[in-house]
């Protein structure tokens, strides 16, 4: 599921955004009438098209086209190496265990982001001048969003999965199969495809003669803007990312809440719980809050403009989730740590078995009766002067 869900979702993509791309020629942009960059207003004056003086140094601010595409390649340098030795350490040296699918799904949507950034990259480097193509402009537009939003939703999985093994354990072993992981895997593809299609059946990039550059997911018409990206963007903070944030939050402040009442140490949990934090609230709220004001800033603000150049930060600022996700889930864990110098040092096991990672047994009394706690995600066997339980 892991390796052919997202080849299959790219061949997909092309394939559809081509046969778009052409029943997209027949239909041509209207002369003389306005339209919209990001923020921005265009001035359509019959067959030349250009912006005001304000909006051009905008769209050519050293911030647009030199600060976010060097965010986009910290991004790239960093998340790449590290989601690809993740995704080699889950796939051939942990246990495949339903948390160990979620995970290899979550590392398979950040890489799909990561490898659509250096073609952002370029389009910004180039003054925010896109050479690729329509129907390419539409796959990686359609890519990033989508898999931004996936990722999204398999971090809020990966919160439930975690949530029923610890909160309740009595039940986990039939609410935690590999079925269920599948179904919830099933559920990001679907829901990446969802937030996919409207992008990819819109034209997404538009020809300026003033200046001479053609954007990329840029330029709006003022129709297409009002009745289609504004529901559809505002769909996807509502239920891509708002109502996973719900979840995330509910699920971790039970775990930590269930360890405290059990006399259990939380610490570890606690920094688990902070580095999830991180992603939604210092990576992806503001790209999202930003999001919603500017495809609704004619109706929630007075100056859409002032929206554009935090707005392309912000959503720079975003990937770096791609980053961090290695880190909550695997790095700190004992076990995938020495997995991973396992792999790059190329030693051995050292007698231990890697197969008991990915379940810790924590226990602790209710009136006489113990309580057994399952853990998830790749963390070793508890060792004797371990400062805490290292509930996961």
């Amino acid at each position: 599921m892991a390796l052919s869900a997202p080849a299959g979702t790219l061949l997909l993509l092309f394939s559809l955004s081509s046969l778009l791309y052409g029943c997209s020629l027949t239909s041509t942009t209207k002369e003389c009438t306005g339209g919209r960059l990001r923020s921005f207003t265009l001035m359509s004056k019959c067959n030349f098209t250009t912006l005001n003086d304000k909006q051009i140094k905008e769209v050519q601010a050293s911030t647009t086209v030199l600060y976010v595409p060097i965010l986009y390649i910290i991004a790239f340098t960093l998340g790449l190496p590290a989601n690809l030795l993740a995704l080699w350490v889950l796939l051939f040296h942990t246990k495949k265990l339903p948390s160990t699918i979620l995970l290899i799904n979550l590392t398979a949507t950040d890489l799909m982001i990561l490898m659509v950034l250096p073609f952002r990259i370029v389009y910004h480097l180039q003054g925010n001048d896109w050479a690729f193509g329509e129907p390419f402009c539409r796959v990686v537009t359609a890519l990033f969003y989508g898999n931004m939003y996936g990722s999204v939703l398999c971090l809020a999985f990966i919160a439930v999965d975690r949530y029923v093994a610890l909160v309740h354990p009595f039940g986990a072993k039939t609410l935690r199969s590999r079925r269920t992981s599948f179904y919830m895997s099933l559920c990001v593809w679907v829901a990446a495809l969802a937030a996919m299609l409207p992008l990819l059946v819109s034209r997404q990039s538009y020809t300026l003669d003033e200046p001479r550059i053609t954007t990329c997911h840029d330029a709006l018409p003022k129709e297409v803007h009002e009745n289609y990206f504004l529901p559809y963007f505002l769909t996807l903070f509502f239920l891509g990312f708002l109502l996973p944030l719900l979840v995330v939050l509910y699920c971790y402040v039970s775990v930590i809440c269930t360890l405290v009442a059990g006399g259990q140490r939380y610490a570890h949990a606690m920094r688990v719980t902070m580095l999830v934090l991180v992603v939604f609230v210092g990576c992806l709220l503001p790209s999202n809050v930003l999001l919603l004001l500017h495809y609704s800033d004619s109706y929630l603000v007075d100056n859409g403009e002032d929206l554009y150049v935090p707005y392309m930060v912000s959503l720079a600022v975003s990937t770096l989730n791609s980053c961090i996700d290695p880190f909550i889930f695997y790095y700190i864990s004992d076990d995938f740590r020495d997995k991973v110098m396992m792999v790059l040092c190329c030693r051995g096991n050292n007698g231990r078995d890697s197969s008991t990672g990915n379940q810790v047994p924590y226990s602790s009394s209710s009136q006489g009766t113990q309580r057994s706690k399952v853990t998830l995600l790749s963390m070793s066997s508890q060792r004797p002067g371990t400062s805490e339980g290292e509930a996961a």
